[in-house]
């Protein structure tokens, strides 16, 4: 069977093709206009793949760029409001003049329905369905294309929501309806209506986008599409889900960092994945990061995803002078279009223009020698930046590149010191194509003393997706105390979330029977207004039913994680419930076993060349090597520069690499 993982980026899209074990790389300038242009032109090449894992960036960019579907809302008298109150929170407590992003939905399409539930599944107001009907003029006017219906306590008792969408769908069924019960069941009013909206913003574009892939892919390879929470899912639950899609690239990539390092026997790792447009890090002790929610472009999305930080900081990350003369990098991207300077169409210095001027990065390695990059066009650039700020040109490239690490080593504290985890604890795993570039560099700043490079870290996304095993996920809200937890109640809840999963997944051609249950319970101390996702049952097959010794567990365990997570617990104060959360997955796919290269000789570099490898302005001797050259046992000690197809990476003095038999590279000091 030949499996396709692709993930589309910024600048470059991504495949990796597993073929009876074996395991072939490339890479494509992604095609912003057509996101499928390039995933299609490499398909074409290899068309006899079975099954296609697709990390994108269509739902992302729709967020980003505001150019989602004209989108209304429907909502319980007085609440109309809720998705532009949000939270009094400040994400930049001394930023005088914030706002906050415009609400996905204008004040003229949020409406108001005249109906009342309760949080206990009580009716206190009636729908009336006219109320409803005297609201599609409104909407035809507008010209809507989706409707998120998010109706008071909907998650205790859905009737009206369901009411409201079959008569919505009854009046126009091209409209996307999205209904907040079935996209995040939740208690909390604006994060459940925030989410439900961002699902109904970008649900339109991403159904086209994914049924006119799914129609010009042959008729033998299967799509699938990688979600936010580190899984596969298939185009159905993609297409009534495409909130779930918002981390979908950098999930593939946190996926297949864990298993890399795994590989090796080390599962405390941070990974670290630098595009051409932003870098996204991880941190991961002893199994993957996950999360019950994400933020993108400050807006929430309350659905599982993966823990993963993101900054604008990539290969791509335009260098500039600021106002006050100091030197600035990023958040702003050359992007693939015109794309860095040293690409051939660009005029503006950027990070992978800065590596260019200082030998980091082989003109006549970049690609495998696919692409020849322009050396003085990037020296032109970077002179103009060096000119600005008063300094020459090698000062100006080493300035840019220590900015930049300056930006990522403060996204690594916020994962790690912040949370009260030691980064010299980790392994740092570099990955994404500009990531090896400055993994050794960024681990200096930090006090990290163990680097690790995959044999492909510039599709590691890609592969990880591959590796990533199918979910499907749906909560339950509670809210009652511990002591009145019901066991009855519980299985009851667990039965029917089984069900319900068990028919998503016959929905996208999966096998339940083949899957494993994971269940947490969201727990809190008694006034506390966050909860903490404590593990009940992990991967069992089966309907996962409770008994009374499991759930007298339970408790220790969350007064363990509290511990853990604050620095303090407190056994003797009364626990509460919030929610049962219910995941089912099958099995990861293992990595192939990389076909090992044999060699007779002592390895030699390709040449050595005069670079500047160190975080200063002396040009050292730095030996040259071919990454597919090197096998198990191999030590290269720095400086020194590996070039490969994917990626390349920078070994700077005093600093060592040892290939693994998997030809994964650890890079330590000497």
């Amino acid at each position: 069977m030949q499996r396709m993982g692709v993930d589309t980026g910024g600048t470059f899209t991504d495949f990796v093709m597993i073929d009876d074990g074996v395991l072939r790389i490339a890479k494509r300038l992604s095609t912003p206009h057509n996101p499928s242009a390039a995933l299609l032109a490499e398909v074409a090449l290899h068309a006899t793949a079975n099954i296609l894992i697709h990390g994108t960036t269509v739902a992302t960019n729709a967020l980003l760029e505001r150019r989602g579907a004209i989108t209304a809302l429907i909502t319980t008298t007085g609440f109309r409001d809720v998705l532009v109150i949000a939270r009094g929170d400040r994400p930049s407590l001394y930023d005088m003049e914030q706002t906050r992003p415009a609400p996905l939905v204008p004040d003229a399409l949020r409406l108001e329905v005249n109906e009342r539930t309760t949080f206990d599944q009580q009716t206190i107001t009636p729908l009336v369905d006219d109320d409803v009907v005297a609201l599609i003029p409104l909407l035809d006017a507008h010209h809507v294309q989706s409707i998120a219906v998010c109706l008071l306590h909907a998650y205790a008792n859905p009737a009206h929501e369901a009411r409201i969408g079959a008569i919505l769908q009854a009046h126009n069924p091209n409209w996307q309806i999205s209904l907040s019960h079935q996209i995040v069941n939740e208690a909390r009013e604006y994060e459940r209506t925030a989410t439900t909206v961002v699902n109904a913003y970008v649900a339109p574009i991403m159904s086209r986008y994914l049924s006119d892939l799914a129609t010009q892919l042959p008729v033998q390879t299967r799509l699938r599409i990688m979600a936010s929470d580190g899984g596969g899912m298939g185009v159905v639950t993609a297409q009534a889900l495409p909130a779930r899609t918002t981390l979908s690239g950098p999930a593939g990539g946190v996926v297949g960092a864990f298993a890399v390092a795994q590989q090796i026997n080390i599962t405390q790792i941070i990974s670290f994945d630098m595009g051409g447009t932003s870098t996204d890090v991880a941190l991961c002790d002893g199994d993957l990061p996950r999360s019950s929610g994400s933020a993108v472009g400050g807006l929430p999305v309350r659905l599982p995803s993966l823990d993963i930080h993101t900054v604008g900081a990539g290969g791509g990350s335009l260098i500039r002078r600021d106002a006050g003369g100091a030197l600035r990098v990023g958040p702003q991207s050359a992007g693939a279009v015109p794309g860095p300077a040293c690409y051939g169409t660009g005029t503006q210095a950027t990070v992978t223009d800065a590596n260019v001027v200082l030998g980091r990065l082989r003109s006549d390695a970049f690609l495998g020698g696919g692409m020849t990059l322009d050396i003085q066009r990037a020296r032109t650039a970077v002179a103009d930046i060096a000119q600005r700020i008063n300094t020459d040109t090698i000062e100006a490239a080493l300035g840019a590149i220590r900015v930049v690490n300056a930006a990522m080593a403060r996204a690594v504290r916020t994962i790690s010191v912040e949370r009260g985890h030691n980064p010299r604890d980790f392994a740092l795993v570099a990955f994404g194509g500009a990531g090896p570039l400055h993994a050794v560099h960024l681990a200096q700043e930090l006090g990290m003393t163990r680097v690790i490079v995959p044999r492909y870290p510039g599709v590691l996304s890609a592969l990880g997706m591959l590796s990533a095993a199918v979910t499907r996920s749906t909560t339950r809200t509670l809210q009652i105390g511990f002591d009145q937890l019901n066991i009855a109640q519980l299985n009851t809840i667990i039965i029917a979330t089984t069900h319900e999963l068990t028919a998503a997944l016959i929905s996208d051609g999966e096998q339940p029977e083949t899957f494993g249950h994971t269940i947490y319970l969201a727990m809190r101390y008694r006034g506390q207004a966050f909860e903490l996702d404590v593990p009940l049952i992990s991967n069992t097959q089966g309907i996962p039913l409770i008994d009374e010794a499991l759930l007298q567990q339970i408790q220790q365990r969350f007064h363990e994680l509290h511990q853990r997570r604050y620095g303090h617990a407190n056994p003797a104060r009364a626990i509460e419930i919030a929610m049962v959360r219910h995941t089912m997955a099958n099995d990861a796919t293992p990595l192939p076993a990389p076909i090992t290269p044999t060699r007779d000789t002592p390895y030699t570099p390709v040449h050595t060349v005069l670079t500047y490898p160190n975080d200063d302005t002396t040009a050292v001797m730095t030996a040259i090597y071919q990454r597919e050259h090197l096998v198990p046992h191999d030590v290269i000690v720095g400086p020194a520069v590996i070039t490969q197809l994917d990626a390349t990476t920078v070994i700077p003095s005093g600093w060592q690499a040892l290939v693994h038999d998997t030809l994964t590279m650890t890079i330590t000091p000497v």
